[in-house]
């Protein structure tokens, strides 16, 4: 990369925010949890305990709440799913990403339950069994197959989140399959103005619910279509360069306009889509490896599996799709004057611009790789930490030889950097390093709200 690209200038970045993240994120959840309010009592006012006068009329009565609440998370997951920049700048991506998880969970749960809840209600008041009303629910009622293809998909959402499938599908076919998410809750949205009484009767209650969906497609009609498109018309980003960086590992230098007006921070993230023949449908997030800086900025990927082993074949003038920046992992939270970051293979990625834009003081950088040729940024990190008086240790080996299982442990950390316990403390690297790395800073009486992470995963 050119060295102008690389040489930008050091400084804190700016904490101030024209708003205070905590009363937002408060606020929202009042929104939130006033919205679930309006939606039990929309239950209520049907008659959801008025009207129970028997076990099948309970039945049907929870049926028709959580079928209700499991849309309005569904509705809520589509917010989380949609790396909403202000969301993700305020949240955070891992803990965005916990709710998310967590979210979805409770969403199927509650759709499960609605479909059990409904099935048993509606077979006792026809007094048939349960499988002849199965075949009435989907014959007779209006939207009934859509409803059913819906649950379908949101089942198909949820078993491919789960950590050992994820892990064994490609990107492209988890990401494929999540974004069935969308066309799953617009298929449920099918059957529910003409058979839910609380619609039914009601067409206030029924604009009620028709305005969740329209604010929701909104935002996501904003945030995915005209900010990326205003994005792309704003930055005219495209491909300037490929540098090999070591063996398998490749930075991908981008140039554009005005890339000051991205608002980038030192360890965010961005979602990249390249407008070539092979790769223009597909959009993966990396990190930045070198902020925007005279109209240039540049991520680094190892290639892990074909798409990000392919992206070393890119050409010059590839025109570029980037949407974020994302991502809390930033010197903003950093609460001391003093820093350890710790970074494992890849993972030094973020940490290379984090140790920019940290506030003074004293600063370690702890760089772990199994191999000397996974090394990479060495002269970058070196000439920015003798511009800021930093320290850069770097580990080589495996750590499952014996004469390297010492490497990061409790000891070994205090014996690097002896004040590791007044530093406010960054990890990036695979998850098993991070969770390694965690047990030492633990055990070593470094506390939670001084350590920040982020569980490195790249696609491939």
């Amino acid at each position: 990369m050119p060295d102008a690209a690389v040489a930008a200038p050091v400084g804190h970045v700016a904490r101030e925010r024209g708003w205070h993240a905590p009363a937002v994120i408060a606020t929202l959840w009042f929104a939130v949890i006033a919205n679930g309010g309006a939606i039990v009592w929309l239950w209520l006012h049907g008659g959801g305990v008025s009207g129970v006068h028997s076990l099948t009329d309970l039945w049907t009565s929870l049926g028709r709440v959580t079928g209700l609440l499991a849309v309005y998370l569904a509705l809520g997951q589509i917010l989380l799913l949609a790396r909403l920049p202000p969301l993700e700048r305020l949240v955070g991506f891992d803990r965005l990403t916990v709710w998310h998880r967590t979210n979805g969970k409770a969403c199927l749960v509650l759709v499960l339950a609605h479909v059990v809840f409904i099935t048993l209600g509606y077979a006792g008041l026809d007094q048939v069994g349960l499988s002849a009303e199965i075949n009435r629910l989907v014959s007779d009622y209006p939207g009934m197959v859509a409803a059913v293809v819906g649950t379908a998909l949101m089942i198909g959402v949820v078993a491919t989140s789960i950590v050992i499938v994820r892990r064994r599908l490609p990107y492209e076919a988890w990401y494929t399959v999540h974004l069935s998410v969308y066309a799953g809750i617009v298929l449920a949205y099918v059957h529910q103005p003409p058979t839910g009484n609380e619609f039914t009767a009601n067409a206030v209650q029924l604009d009620y619910w028709i305005a969740l969906y329209v604010a929701v497609l909104a935002v996501l009609v904003w945030f995915r279509v005209v900010a990326p498109i205003r994005a792309v018309r704003r930055h005219r980003l495209r491909v300037e360069e490929v540098i090999e960086e070591a063996p398998g590992i490749h930075s991908v230098v981008i140039a554009g306009r005005a890339l000051d007006r991205l608002g980038a921070h030192g360890g965010q993230f961005m979602t990249w889509r390249f407008l070539d023949r092979r790769r223009w449908w597909q959009a993966h997030p990396f990190s930045l490896s070198a902020l925007p800086h005279d109209g240039r900025m540049r991520i680094t990927v190892k290639g892990i599996g074909r798409y990000t082993q392919n992206l070393a074949q890119l050409r010059p003038g590839t025109r570029v799709v980037a949407e974020g920046p994302f991502g809390r992992f930033t010197a903003e939270r950093c609460r001391r004057e003093g820093a350890l970051l710790i970074a494992g293979g890849i993972g030094i990625t973020p940490i290379r611009t984090i140790i920019e834009e940290l506030p003074p003081g004293p600063v370690d950088v702890i760089h772990r790789v199994m191999h000397e040729d996974e090394l990479v940024f060495t002269s970058e990190l070196d000439e920015i930490a003798a511009q800021r008086g930093a320290h850069v240790h770097r580990l080589v080996g495996d750590h499952r030889d014996p004469q390297w299982s010492h490497l990061l442990s409790p000891f070994h950390l205090r014996e690097l950097v002896p004040e590791v316990c007044d530093r406010e403390v960054f990890v990036c690297g695979p998850p098993a390093m991070v969770s390694h790395i965690l047990a030492s800073l633990r055990t070593l009486g470094v506390t939670h709200r001084h350590i920040h992470t982020e569980r490195f995963a790249l696609a491939s």
